[in-house]
């Protein structure tokens, strides 16, 4: 069984609270009115779709994980984004004042969350507390991360071939892990969900690339190696 980080430690991490004092997040989680919910694992926490209330929480994962996903009229699932502990999740759809969800959160874990109001996070309160002002740097610093993080996953789709995204996306993980040896967060399923590929499709492109010796891999994690990386990690992509 995986130890759970102590809640601060999840905190300290979360980029929502960057450069404010943990002494201060007791005051700043009261200030939000923060509550903490349990989820099963296989379990949605919102659903696409759904009609937005005037209040929207944001969440902060503090254990298990999380998928964003979309579903089409014919049940084929794409795989959006992942959230780990210290992640946020809603963030995006809060801040937009959308009338409905357009993707659905699944717990791929059991999951805990944190969630606080999103107008209590952008809006100064009448105590005009000293982080309050970080806060909302935070949070449009985090909203461009997400930006940033989507025009990455763009890139990997707008390849044509299997072969292609893949190079895309493991030469991103790479270069992310500063080295050829890293793990990535999906299993191939989810990977080929995120990808946007058939699954088959993808094992297969796998197999071939690791028998042309440009990479090895057991599960999830990952070896590129050295004359691969020598050719831009995978080779030039076209």
């Amino acid at each position: 069984m995986k130890k759970t980080p102590p809640l601060m430690d999840i905190l300290k991490a979360c980029s929502l609270f960057m450069g404010i004092d943990e002494t201060d997040v007791a005051a700043i989680l009261e200030c939000l009115g923060a509550w903490q919910k349990h989820y099963e694992k296989n379990t949605f926490v919102f659903i696409a779709d759904t009609p937005l209330s005037a209040a929207i929480p944001v969440g902060i994962l503090l254990s298990g994980k999380l998928h964003l996903i979309q579903d089409d009229f014919w049940g084929n699932r794409s795989i959006i984004a992942q959230v780990s502990p210290g992640g946020l999740v809603g963030e995006a759809f809060a801040c937009g004042e959308l009338r409905r969800l357009p993707v659905s959160a699944f717990t791929t874990e059991a999951s805990d969350i944190l969630l606080v109001d999103y107008k209590r996070i952008v809006t100064l309160c009448s105590s005009v507390c000293v982080f309050h002002a970080r806060l909302i740097r935070n949070m449009i610093r985090i909203l461009a991360e997400h930006n940033h993080r989507l025009i990455q996953k763009i890139d990997h789709l707008s390849r044509r071939t299997t072969r292609e995204k893949l190079r895309s996306y493991l030469s991103q993980e790479a270069q992310k892990a500063g080295t050829g040896d890293f793990a990535i967060p999906f299993n191939r399923q989810e990977l080929a969900d995120y990808l946007g590929v058939d699954r088959s499709a993808l094992s297969q492109e796998l197999g071939k690339m690791r028998n042309e010796g440009l990479l090895s891999f057991d599960r999830n994690r990952f070896s590129l190696f050295h004359h691969s990386l020598k050719a831009g990690l995978l080779g030039p992509l076209d």
